[in-house]
């Protein structure tokens, strides 16, 4: 048996060899991105590995993979969107992915997220190392958690962990999700609607896969919903955001702050090393300059714990579906 994984990090190789050498399988790498001119580069191999953001939607790529007898395209990740399964199960191709890998590696970025413009972080630190102004400014004052309401936008395995975890600090915890969860009002209460949860909460936090029904559920008609004192958190994807909203509304002062770890034109700079036009170009080069933004660059998922995972279920989900062991993380 013989896997190509494309994509691979230099934090992912560890992982790679330790799985490949406890079931004595053969895994090869490749930096490059799958994409229909990368494709030629599986024939030969089993099954194909990926991790990336960038579209997987070329028919090319999917006919090449046929064409070499491979059946499956195994994600290292949760989130599908970059692909175009309709067209996967056209050709034949099965698309697996990781649907939980560490909740907590997200569910605890989101809450540092949080916590810190809570406290007027951001705002503290460029006053004490900027202006060299170390005075307790009544712009610096911070909420405590325990008199706060957090809105959790998606209650599945991240989601609800970020809510156990806002509960466990003394939040009260109200959530959103067409598919609710029973057997969890010790922990939180659902909305009908997420214009009920964007009306009602301090802290709205997305975690929610990028659909049709999902993109830009905040948009510049949420936005106005929400309290002036609101602080937005998404660590989902950044299409869930209407960034250009956000921007206006902080600007105009709708909503208080925003802890964004994933925008929608992330793609032109994430996981790389870019010249300062690139970020002049993005929105990164406005919210990056507002005191009550915190913007980080897709890192809510990096932790060792749940890269290991991503790398070992992506693989088991080959390994299982070659030896007919089953699989049970199909997205189509």
């Amino acid at each position: 048996m013989k896997i190509l994984a494309y994509s691979v990090r230099p934090y992912e190789t560890d992982a790679i060899k330790n799985w490949s050498e406890l079931h004595g399988v053969q895994v090869d790498v490749f930096d490059g991105e799958l994409t229909a001119e990368n494709a030629k580069h599986a024939e030969g191999y089993d099954g194909v590995s990926v991790q990336q953001v960038a579209d997987i939607k070329d028919e090319a790529i999917y006919t090449t993979l046929k064409g070499f007898g491979i059946n499956q395209i195994s994600s290292r990740t949760a989130g599908v969107d970059m692909f175009d399964l309709d067209i996967a199960t056209k050709n034949g191709i099965k698309v697996t992915n990781v649907p939980r890998y560490s909740p907590n590696a997200i569910a605890e970025f989101s809450i540092t997220l949080g916590l810190m413009l809570l406290r007027q972080v951001p705002k503290a630190l460029n006053k004490a190392t900027i202006e060299r102004d170390f005075r307790w400014h009544p712009g610096i004052i911070g909420r405590e958690v325990r008199s706060l309401t957090v809105g959790v936008v998606g209650t599945g395995f991240i989601g609800f962990t970020a809510a156990q975890l806002w509960k466990g600090f003394g939040a009260k915890v109200i959530a959103y999700d067409m598919y609710p969860k029973t057997g969890v009002e010790d922990v939180l209460t659902y909305c009908d609607t997420p214009a009920d949860l964007f009306k009602q909460a301090d802290i709205v936090t997305l975690h929610l896969p990028l659909t049709a029904e999902s993109k830009h559920i905040v948009n510049a008609e949420s936005l106005k919903l929400m309290k002036k004192d609101a602080i937005l958190i998404n660590t989902g994807r950044g299409g869930l955001v209407d960034t250009e909203a956000l921007i206006a509304a902080l600007e105009n002062g709708e909503i208080a702050a925003a802890g964004l770890d994933v925008l929608d034109d992330e793609m032109a700079y994430m996981n790389k090393i870019v010249d300062e036009d690139v970020i002049a170009k993005a929105h990164l080069s406005k919210l990056e300059k507002m005191e009550n933004v915190i913007s980080t660059y897709h890192l809510a998922f990096f932790t060792t714990t749940a890269v290991g995972n991503m790398v070992e279920i992506s693989f088991d989900n080959i390994r299982n579906e070659i030896l007919g062991e089953g699989v049970v993380n199909y997205c189509n």
